[in-house]
């Protein structure tokens, strides 16, 4: 319990801190206690974030919502149909795809960042949306997950009485398959989202007009003019305060499939 303790400490002070220190105002945030509250002025400390520069950090919100929400969706439908072809279908070199999915699971994300950007230049498509969009597409690690998910719950029996019944196989795959499969896409939609949101340098390499920023990217550019611009400061802890709440409110809808799957998991 003590191990536990100081585990939830360690990660839950810094949300403490950093809801604590967007409430204050901008003379309050050095001069008064660092882990409690001053005078709470944080929808004013909102309304001048949302206000700055014509609303910019709501564009870069859109912009991580878009990039985020389009990638999560598509690229556990493509992780979660890989997988589940990687473990019904019996296919020459079957196992030899699998191993180098693996092996991009093993590959750090930096590593591959400037390929794909000369990539895209070779194409003329970088500081574009998709030159971000479509490289985040891709999750090695859904496609492993939803494979073992696939193999320990999905029956091939089932799958031979739909076939028989006259389905074909992509109506099988989301009629049948995927609802069985349900608690697995929802931790492989999970993973992605929280990954693509976080992500921070393939924007950075990619993009270099700041109408096409995600939030982090975006917040990252103001923190380096903070000794220029002091008011920044202030904006930068309070946009990376806004900046989790898609992320928790992510987990939040979509825990009770999450305990489900785990739960389901563990008596099969």
């Amino acid at each position: 319990m003590l191990i536990m303790g100081a585990g939830t400490l360690y990660f839950l002070v810094p949300i403490w801190w950093l809801l604590v220190g967007a409430s204050k105002t901008r003379g309050q945030f050095s001069s008064t206690e660092p882990l409690w509250f001053a005078d709470f002025a944080l929808f004013d400390n909102l309304g001048e974030l949302f206000a700055y520069r014509e609303g910019v950090f709501l564009r870069w919100l859109a912009n991580s919502l878009a990039y985020t929400g389009g990638a999560a969706l598509l690229g556990t439908l493509l992780a979660a149909m890989c997988g589940y072809a990687l473990a019904k279908y019996r296919f020459p070199g079957r196992e030899a795809i699998f191993n180098v999915v693996l092996s991009g699971v093993l590959v750090p994300a930096t590593a591959l960042a400037l390929p794909l950007f000369l990539i895209f230049s070779s194409f003329e498509a970088t500081n574009t949306f998709w030159s971000v969009f479509l490289p985040s597409l891709v999750n090695p690690f859904g496609v492993y997950l939803a494979r073992i998910y696939a193999t320990a719950s999905v029956p091939d029996e089932l799958l031979e009485a739909a076939r028989l019944d006259g389905s074909g196989e992509i109506r099988t795959f989301f009629q049948v398959s995927s609802k069985l499969m349900f608690p697995a896409l929802v931790t492989i939609f999970l993973f992605h989202f929280v990954a693509v949101w976080n992500n921070f340098l393939l924007p950075l390499i990619m993009l270099g007009e700041e109408r096409l920023f995600p939030v982090t990217l975006g917040l990252y550019s103001w923190n380096t003019q903070v000794n220029q611009a002091p008011e920044l400061r202030m904006l930068v802890l309070v946009g990376a305060l806004v900046s989790i709440v898609p992320l928790v409110i992510a987990f939040l809808l979509l825990q009770r499939f999450w305990r489900n799957g785990l739960g389901a998991g563990a008596v099969k």
